[in-house]
């Protein structure tokens, strides 16, 4: 069933302005980037599992609650890294596996060269962390090579996305979620996003 979040808060779409603006600075550019993916997997990972897990306070004990899900987050290198980064600032004991894609830009296809991905697939969460959902490409790649790894419940996690990647997308894995700040009109025949932001691992890094 194809399931997109559009998901919606003040702070994120003031800092997708940010984002969006080409005279942000990378400094500036880097800091909204993390408040952005901090709310979306917030938003991605509202629904995980709980368990009940007896505490003592210094007053007395209590019941408390700890999520029993196993998640794993897989950056897609290199834009990816922008999302894992603060991530892992308040969910700094899930693991994380990688695959690096490149996109040839006379094509706009993803070739791999690189994959590293932790054991016992099938029994996790993984989050795939791309902000620019644009051809799909990139993410179903991803996508499958979770699948061949034994992996299952997936979710994407995109800060900006194209209907046309989101079509794709669905049209290969209709199960998998996805989680974005913006659905933005089309692409143009670069194969970028309308409005877009540019080349995000080009701004965030500063090259």
């Amino acid at each position: 069933m194809k399931v997109v979040n559009l998901v919606s808060h003040p702070l994120l779409q003031h800092s997708l302005t940010i984002l969006r603006d080409k005279n942000t600075t990378t400094e500036t550019f880097v800091r909204h980037s993390a408040v952005v993916s901090q709310i979306l997997i917030l938003e991605a990972t509202k629904n995980l599992k709980m368990e009940n897990h007896p505490i003592e306070t210094p007053i007395t004990q209590t019941n408390g609650l700890q999520i029993r899900e196993s998640l794993v987050f897989v950056p897609v290198l290199r834009a990816g890294i922008s999302m894992l980064i603060p991530a892992r600032e308040f969910l700094p004991w899930v693991s994380v596996g990688f695959i690096g894609l490149e996109r040839d830009e006379s094509t706009a296809k993803a070739r791999e060269y690189y994959q590293k991905f932790p054991h016992d697939l099938d029994r996790k969460h993984v989050l795939v962390l791309d902000p620019m959902l644009a051809t799909g490409g990139s993410l179903i790649n991803t996508i499958q090579a979770l699948q061949d790894k034994g992996a299952h419940k997936i979710s994407a996690v995109c800060i900006v996305a194209a209907p046309e990647g989101i079509d794709a997308l669905h049209k290969q894995f209709p199960a998998v979620d996805i989680f974005t700040a913006a659905i933005d009109s089309n692409l143009n025949n670069f194969k970028y996003i309308v409005p877009g932001l540019g080349d995000y691992g080009d701004r965030y890094f500063g090259t």
